[in-house]
């Protein structure tokens, strides 16, 4: 798409890029590749399924203290926060964040296997690079001595994958104040042009049907919630993902409980709010058609929970942040491109009100079109030129959260 940013914005990217001290550091960058290559498969190698990061998070802890960072903690859920302080006291964080978790089990990470320029590792791009990025990004501004404006939170976060819901960010916002950040660059992937700058929301729920025949209400309601028709703009989709009731053991009774989970997403927070009421009034009549059936009103009965509530949102996309994010992957010699929909971290510092965007979200590595395999145990990770996205989150870093003496911040 032909997107056009402000010269107040191009003006900042091309003044920082052109910084003897922002060379420095892109050098560092370029020279610590294989470094910070060898230290992605190591946290890699640590297992870290949703809401069991302990160990990855105690070894990235560790190494934000090697690197210089003294104000590191474990923060509330489990997160690692480390924070580098900026010399204009404004008040502001720019959040630069990675989650730590995958969507493996234990047991599932054996040796890398390095091919055709490529190393296979599950977890390896989504997203323990996010924080190897975090880890040389860090290094290359101490190296160069680079300040800031704003201070820089570097976040590892919990619980961004499937049922954790994005818990980690929520956690991190809720323990920082929202008002305190100026803007969130997320890492998720190593696709340096993809810019996800719209939040798709998601409600996952499980429904529970109890007494007399309940799972022929069960079967029914399924068969009715697929025939609701979603909008195709915004996008809207739903699924029933789950349906469990009876065993082979009790082949001949009747099932006393039953369980159907759905999923359901859209941009838009009305449309998703209204697509709920759908499936539930659905439920609802399966089980009072049942129950007439059955000639026993109100036998069959349910009550649903929600298991996972990511909010939908958007953003204009000429904010600084968005601007100065085109800019510069543009200046690295990259195309960005826009996603106006994703489920990532942004989506809750997006729900927040605070300026954000998800980088590396198409699963393609910079200079590469096929997909990097993530969600499987083929996941990969391309390190050509794996420098490149490194040196643009520093720019990018640098743009929003200002040099010190030098620019002031595009993210207020």
């Amino acid at each position: 798409m032909d997107y056009l940013v402000s010269e107040n914005v191009r003006g900042a990217v091309d003044c920082i890029a052109g910084l003897d001290a922002v060379n420095k550091a892109f050098d560092y960058i370029r020279n610590d590749d294989e470094r910070s290559v060898a230290e992605t498969v190591e946290l890699a190698m640590i297992e870290a399924p949703t809401r069991h990061e302990e160990e990855k998070c105690a070894r990235i802890v560790e190494k934000f203290r090697e690197y210089g960072i003294s104000d590191v903690r474990i923060g509330n859920g489990g997160n690692c926060v480390a924070i580098r302080r900026g010399k204009g006291n404004t008040g502001k964080y720019i959040i630069i964040d990675g989650h730590m978790d995958t969507v493996f089990p234990f047991g599932t990470v054996k040796e890398p296997v390095y091919k055709d320029g490529a190393i296979y590792l599950p977890g390896i791009s989504d997203d323990t690079r996010a924080i190897a990025t975090e880890l040389a990004l860090l290094r290359a501004l101490n190296d160069a001595g680079i300040e800031t404006e704003h201070d820089l939170l570097f976040s590892c976060t919990t619980c961004e994958e499937g049922m954790g819901s994005m818990q980690g960010m929520k956690d991190l916002l809720g323990e920082i104040g929202a008002s305190s950040v100026a803007a969130a660059i997320c890492i998720d992937g190593d696709d340096g042009g993809c810019i996800v700058y719209g939040a798709t929301g998601i409600k996952t729920e499980r429904i529970t049907f109890g007494t007399a025949n309940c799972l022929h209400a069960a079967s029914r309601a399924v068969s009715m919630i697929s025939d609701l028709e979603v909008p195709e703009d915004p996008k809207t989709t739903y699924c029933v993902s789950n349906f469990h009731a009876g065993t082979e053991s009790a082949a001949h009774a009747i099932v006393p409980e039953c369980m159907i989970m759905v999923n359901y997403r859209s941009k838009d927070p009305q449309i998703l709010a209204e697509l709920g009421e759908k499936i539930h009034s659905a439920i609802q009549e399966a089980c009072e058609i049942e129950n007439k059936r059955a000639g026993s009103p109100g036998a069959v009965s349910w009550f649903y929970e929600t298991v996972c509530d990511v909010p939908a949102g958007s953003q204009q996309m000429h904010l600084p942040l968005i601007e100065s994010a085109a800019e510069c992957i543009r200046t690295m010699g990259m195309d960005p491109y826009f996603t106006d929909g994703g489920c990532c971290n942004s989506n809750i510092a997006i729900g927040c009100g605070i300026p954000a965007i998800t980088i590396g979200s198409m699963y393609r590595a910079p200079g590469f079109t096929e997909p990097t395999m993530f969600h499987t145990t083929d996941e990969h990770f391309y390190t050509d030129k794996s420098f490149l996205t490194v040196q643009m989150t520093l720019l990018m870093v640098l743009a929003n959260a200002g040099v010190y003496g030098v620019i002031e911040p595009l993210s207020k």
